[in-house]
């Protein structure tokens, strides 16, 4: 065990992934919400709604996990993502849809990468549940490139 422990010296534990997953479940839900209400397009309307519905059903799972691994359950959302939709606030139209998409690309990179190790480590139930959310957050990254290449 302390092997297994030593090796993953680097990697986020469990709590820590699912405590960030939460609050990442919380950004897209409120960037999705923000997307269906000044998206310019019906594209990035129909990606806002997806992104809301997608990460509602994860956080759903999410949250029974946290009460069975005894992590507090969060309703904020990421620096990043506040910082995000303050900025998107201030664009409309083709501007806005734009903004939203290149942050949607650069997030859900980053979130990939992050679920790819996390579920690399197998096994246990939040290494599971990290790579039954990678089809979600690939399908996501999906429409979002799509979208950029309007």
């Amino acid at each position: 065990m302390t092997l297994a422990l030593a090796s993953a010296g680097l990697a986020k534990s469990d709590k820590e992934f699912l405590s960030d997953a939460m609050k990442g479940d919380n950004s897209e839900i409120t960037l999705g919400e923000l997307a269906t209400q000044k998206g310019g397009s019906e594209d990035v309307r129909s990606l806002g709604r997806a992104l809301v519905d997608d990460h509602r059903k994860a956080k759903d799972e999410a949250t029974a996990l946290a009460s069975d691994l005894e992590v507090k359950i969060t309703t904020t959302i990421t620096v990043e993502a506040q910082s995000a939709v303050e900025t998107l606030q201030r664009k409309s139209g083709p501007e806005f849809d734009q903004a939203f998409v290149d942050y949607m690309i650069s997030n859900l990179e980053k979130d990939i990468a992050e679920f790819k190790e996390k579920a690399g480590e197998g096994g246990r139930p939040v290494p599971e549940f990290a790579k039954k959310m990678l089809p979600v957050l690939q399908k996501h990254l999906q429409l979002a490139q799509s979208l950029s290449r309007h």
